[in-house]
């Protein structure tokens, strides 16, 4: 009976790795044509630096999806300016197209925000976002994001989130 109890935590967690490389198996092809940046990013937890990055200054209607697989995760109604050089936004598209994990790298304890379908590193959350929009800062990095303009929702297959940008829509 010991042996078995000893031995079904090392299941678990052999079953939770095997779990996280079949997702990441599944993207391999469009992980395989990520630009380097985009790898070290995603793949590698990196971070790209500040106000030199592709969408932090980007104000046109949209959403973001992941780069590796596609996965819509935020949208341009959510996004403000931070002043910290990186696209933040107040929430994701659903809470259920991120995953949230401890980050204690760096000397200090965060919060890294991962996109489920691929598990692409995409950031970190933070507590210092506008009040009245839930207090949340999801900073994320560009270079695991890729923006689909709201014109070109439909053609891309994002059409069911064109009534995001209705007036007075919410998600």
């Amino acid at each position: 009976m010991k042996k078995i109890i000893f031995t079904l935590p090392f299941l678990f967690l052999s079953l939770a790795a095997n779990a996280a490389d079949m997702t990441t198996k599944k993207y391999q092809k469009n992980i395989n044509n990520l630009t380097p940046n985009q790898k070290y990013i995603t793949q590698k937890n990196g971070t790209e630096p500040a106000f030199r990055n592709e969408y932090w200054n980007n104000h046109s209607d949209g959403i973001y999806v992941d780069v590796a697989s596609g996965a819509p995760l935020f949208s341009s109604k959510d996004k403000y300016d931070s002043g910290t050089g990186w696209p933040s936004f107040t929430r994701p598209i659903a809470q259920s197209s991120v995953v949230e994990k401890t980050d204690s790298t760096l000397g200090m304890k965060r919060v890294e925000v991962r996109s489920k379908d691929a598990d692409s590193h995409l950031g970190h959350i933070f507590d210092d976002g506008p009040a009245d929009k839930g207090g949340m800062r999801y900073c994320i990095n560009s270079a695991a994001l890729k923006f689909i303009p709201k014109e070109s929702l439909q053609k891309e297959g994002y059409g069911e989130l064109l009534k995001e940008f209705v007036s007075g829509a919410k998600h």
